[in-house]
């Protein structure tokens, strides 16, 4: 195929996961004062809503986990069709709307922004584009540093985007734990780029449709990388919760089908474990980032300082293998089949 490329050929996917620890480093250094200053100014919000799409949209996945978890402030994911194909009026005069674009240009998602500014709501747009109409409709603006990214499938605008987030619930929240672990996290996320995850290549080889399982943040990676298994290496993949994947899907977990774990160090992670050894015994071949896990296969993963960032630094993991898998596999990740960039939908 015209798009393919050997196993050994250098992809601009490549070179984006080994920018990331730098480009979180220079989020962490660039953005700190002007984070700051959108906290102060958004005072103390009813709750928080979010808007975006795809990566994106899994990032704010992350960013309410996190904001209804150590904040205790629901966040609500608004579906940009309500605004700009339906015409409805969410009422949001009294939350912190955060909207994530790389591109900061799609339709749908300037529509919410437009509606939440027109209500007096405060609307912060997170964007890896300067002077994007995202960025002249908010209220305020994050630019998450990543710096240009090349590849269609996108690893540190998710990365950063997830940062950014985290950096304004922390000074929003004044935690000052998860502050620190989030200065510490670059490091975590060079050792993440190196963990070995090819054990996981032959048996999704085999069936070509896996599971990737997680729970709370960890639900949030799960979904970016059954994404990124479709969008790169053409490879089926659903994401579910370790709750939810037992309420049915858990059915056709056998003779082999493979199935991706994603614990994180939190109060999650026993529950985790145990339907990762569940589908171990039903014959799933199950792989999972927890030493909790008895017949699943433990995964090797780099542990970080705070459950939050414990998690990011899998999803850097994650990226390191599926852009050696879809080179396996005979495709440019950079290119994946019909898809662009950027995508603007109504």
């Amino acid at each position: 195929m015209s798009d393919s490329l050997s196993v050994n050929t250098p992809t601009h996917m490549r070179r984006e996961i080994e920018e990331i620890p730098d480009a979180v480093r220079r989020l962490l250094a660039e953005a700190q004062p002007e984070i700051g200053k959108i906290a102060s100014a958004a005072g103390s919000p009813v709750f928080l809503a979010s808007v975006a799409r795809g990566s994106s949209d899994h990032a704010a996945m992350f960013l309410k986990y996190a904001s209804e978890i150590y904040l205790g402030l629901a966040m609500a994911s608004l579906g940009p069709s309500v605004s700009s194909v339906y015409g409805g009026k969410v009422q949001l005069a009294k939350a912190l709307v955060v909207a994530i674009s790389q591109s900061g240009a799609s339709p749908d998602i300037l529509s919410v922004v437009e509606s939440a500014a027109k209500q007096g709501a405060t609307a912060i747009g997170l964007t890896n584009t300067a002077g994007s109409p995202l960025a002249r409709l908010s209220t305020a603006t994050i630019d998450i540093c990543a710096g240009v990214e090349q590849s269609v499938a996108a690893t540190k605008t998710y990365v950063n985007s997830v940062i950014a987030g985290l950096m304004l619930l922390a000074e929003i929240g004044n935690d000052a734990e998860l502050a620190r672990a989030l200065e510490a996290v670059p490091s975590h996320l060079e050792r993440a780029i190196d963990t070995d995850w090819s054990v996981l290549a032959d048996p999704i080889e085999r069936r070509g449709s896996l599971y990737v399982v997680g729970r709370g943040p960890g639900l949030a990676v799960a979904n970016e990388a059954a994404l990124k298994f479709k969008e790169t290496c053409q490879i089926h993949a659903e994401a579910y919760s370790s709750a939810e994947v037992l309420h049915g899907p858990v059915s056709i977990v056998e003779d082999g089908y493979p199935v991706l774990v994603l614990g994180v160090r939190d109060a999650a992670e026993a529950g985790l474990a145990q339907t990762a050894d569940r589908m171990a015994a039903q014959g799933g071949v199950v792989f999972a980032t927890t030493d909790k896990v008895e017949r699943a296969s433990r995964l090797e993963f780099e542990a970080a300082q705070h459950p939050l960032t414990d998690a990011i630094t899998q999803i850097v993991s994650f990226y390191a293998f599926i852009e050696w898998f879809a080179r396996r596999r005979g495709f440019n990740p950079d290119v994946p089949r019909h898809l662009k960039k950027v995508t603007q939908t109504v």
